[in-house]
């Protein structure tokens, strides 16, 4: 079992990559590591954040996917019914776009500091857009 950093704003995590249950889209994802962007307060999904990624494909089809992930399940969305979009949950989330419902690939767990998520959800909508790292742990 690997296990990545996950640093969002002022807040870090440590994370579970779920490859028995995602093993496609744990190995795409492994190759854009380190990954780097800008986590903003999703529209349509509830408590959650997002990186909108556009037409940006990892080369994977669904697997192990939901529309309900919990809090620190963090969801891959390959384009095509909406754009591409990496979904880190802070509370209660129905992973939606202006299209409908969606669902994710659940690749990714943060397993440690869940107690800063509600933090996390409080910054995106007060302070705005977070920079958000992922990458191996050392």
């Amino acid at each position: 079992m690997r296990t990545l950093s996950v640093v969002i704003g002022p807040y870090a995590f440590r994370a579970r990559l779920e490859e028995q249950l995602a093993p496609e889209t744990c190995r795409a994802f492994l190759a854009w590591l380190p990954f780097r962007g800008k986590l903003m307060q999703a529209r349509w999904s509830g408590e959650a954040g997002w990186v909108p990624l556009g037409d940006q494909s990892l080369g994977v089809g669904y697997e192990n996917h939901t529309s309900y992930p919990a809090p620190g399940q963090v969801l891959w969305h390959p384009a095509g019914l909406s754009e591409a979009e990496i979904l880190v949950p802070y509370g209660p989330t129905r992973f939606a776009s202006k299209v409908g419902q969606l669902a994710g690939n659940h690749f990714l767990t943060l397993t440690d500091n869940s107690e800063h998520l509600r933090r996390l959800g409080h910054d995106l909508i007060w302070r705005g857009a977070q920079d958000i790292t992922i990458s191996l742990e050392a």
